[in-house]
């Protein structure tokens, strides 16, 4: 029994060692932080709660301004604050064990903070909360002091429900301030909606066409055709089925990997229908080195997105879905919209997983911490800028690249064709990289095509020259195997404008 004892002992003290090796140093701090306000309607299913429990594990990445139940077509006439608190407060039990992993200078906020945003949207179903003699709900002043507030940095509205908040707000700006200071108030507006949960999203379109807005658009309650079921819908929907692998959004996978104590077994339910279908909306703001806020044709984990009307005169800045061309498990190419999310499933779900790891205590988690990703002296998340002239050579090297914890890394570079060009054919449009790679993948070489093929004058630079995006993707092998990425931008030049 001594022996037993001194065994365990020794285990929980290695555990401990072993959780503490890493140095925080290396991880790379969120410095630019999107502001968020999230719209709910939490309680309808459990797809809400689920995406909340996720949320709070990225908090520390984001500016949340606001936690807003909300009423949709499903949940007609009430609103939950209660269910958002009951996660919250489990968040809040954690937050000390998730600071151990959170970047220097980007700590996890406190369960008192996150509670304090908490507000209560219009108990009525859409456009019943909008009109002249409608008061504002408090979810809906929130909202209007966060549009008030004295910054210019855009605030991301998520809507996993209905939209009467928004649209209430907007109404009260119209009303009340002059044409300049609304459409100045509005510019700082960027909107993610999952489809149309009630019917105030189509009259904000309608009425304000230069809203930055992303939503999935097809027949109402046709849901099997938005892009969101990416996250986890092709068995239930039955679309792109064999595509994805299902095998990390079982029931059986999350509960042996996220519904585990303390908080993921407090926080996370069972999906009634598919898990998370609201998640996308903040993936799409995840800083991990793929996606581009201002850009929602560039796809990341929250989905691609392209202008459904590029009209310069009339302003229209609406983003709907753009499909991607992905070889799935089955080894068949799908060109899908709900593609353009679950291509990056096992990294997501492996992020999430290793997350919940981070909320354990310290003698029972298996922590992981993300690769950081340097290409040729540029190390961290941001976008890479190069200008490369057509006919010559780019090598790239990635070697200063480091893990955290000491893991081994593996590199792919690819090329992500579809963010190069709105027309269908990208395929055969869009030049091709050849890319090779050497020093196990921390190098890459590419020849920029010829100018006849970078520079064709159908390109989407006015120049006529091609931008092409290269991402290289960084795994490494921990418990949860976690992944980095850099996007490189190789805008194309031809001769006549190097020269010049």
């Amino acid at each position: 029994m001594a022996i037993l004892i001194g065994f365990t002992i020794l285990w929980t003290l290695a555990i401990q060692v072993v959780a503490s090796v890493f140095n925080k140093s290396m991880l790379v701090p969120f410095h630019d932080k999107p502001r968020v306000f999230i719209l709910s309607d939490i309680s309808n299913e459990p797809d809400d709660q689920e995406s909340l429990t996720r949320y709070l594990l990225y908090s520390n990445q984001f500016q949340t301004e606001g936690i807003v139940a909300v009423t949709s077509t499903w949940l007609t006439d009430e609103v939950h604050p209660e269910a958002m608190m009951s996660v919250i407060n489990a968040y809040g039990n954690v937050t000390s064990n998730l600071n151990r992993h959170a970047p220097l200078g980007s700590p996890y906020p406190s369960g008192d903070h996150v509670r304090s945003l908490v507000r209560k949207g219009a108990a009525t179903y859409g456009m019943k909360a909008v009109g002249k003699d409608i008061p504002l709900s408090d979810g809906g002043k929130l909202l209007l002091e966060r549009l008030q507030d004295e910054t210019d940095e855009p605030l991301w509205v998520l809507a996993w429900g209905g939209t009467n908040v928004l649209a209430q707000v907007l109404y009260k700006i119209h009303e009340n301030y002059f044409s300049t200071k609304a459409k100045a108030m509005r510019s700082k507006l960027r909107v993610y909606t999952i489809s149309d949960q009630d019917d105030t999203g189509a009259w904000i379109r309608q009425q304000y066409p230069d809203i930055f807005y992303i939503s999935s658009i097809h027949g109402w309650n046709q849901y099997g055709l938005a892009a969101w079921i990416g996250i986890s819908g092709e068995d239930y929907y039955g679309e792109d089925a064999g595509g994805p692998d299902f095998s990390k959004v079982t029931h059986k996978w999350l509960h042996d990997n996220i519904q585990i104590r303390p908080y993921g077994k407090a926080a996370y339910p069972d999906y009634a229908y598919i898990m998370e279908g609201d998640t996308p909306t903040f993936l799409y703001l995840i800083q991990n080195g793929l996606g581009v806020r201002e850009h929602p044709d560039y796809g990341s984990w929250g989905g691609r997105y392209s202008k459904v009307n590029p009209s310069t005169v009339l302003n229209f800045n609406h983003y709907s879905d753009a499909a991607d061309r992905v070889l799935g498990k089955n080894n068949h190419t799908y060109i899908s919209n709900r593609a353009t999310i679950w291509r990056w499933r096992n990294a997501f779900q492996n992020d999430f997983a290793a997350r919940m790891q981070w909320s354990l205590p310290a003698n029972m988690s298996k922590p992981n911490h993300h690769p950081v990703v340097s290409i040729n002296g540029s190390t961290g998340p941001v976008l890479l800028n190069l200008t490369v002239e057509a006919g010559s050579t780019v090598t790239l090297d990635a070697s200063a690249t480091s893990d955290p914890d000491g893991d081994a890394l593996t590199f792919n570079w690819f090329q992500y064709k579809e963010p190069g060009s709105t027309d269908w054919n990208v395929e055969a449009q869009v030049p091709q990289l050849n890319i090779s790679t050497s020093n196990g993948g921390r190098l890459a070489q590419m020849p920029i095509p010829a100018e006849k093929v970078s520079c064709d004058g159908e390109g989407a630079n006015p120049s006529g020259c091609w931008l092409l995006h290269l991402i290289l993707e960084v795994t490494d092998n921990g418990h949860h195997p976690l992944t980095s990425y850099r996007r490189v931008l190789l805008q194309t030049t031809n001769t006549t404008q190097t020269s010049a």
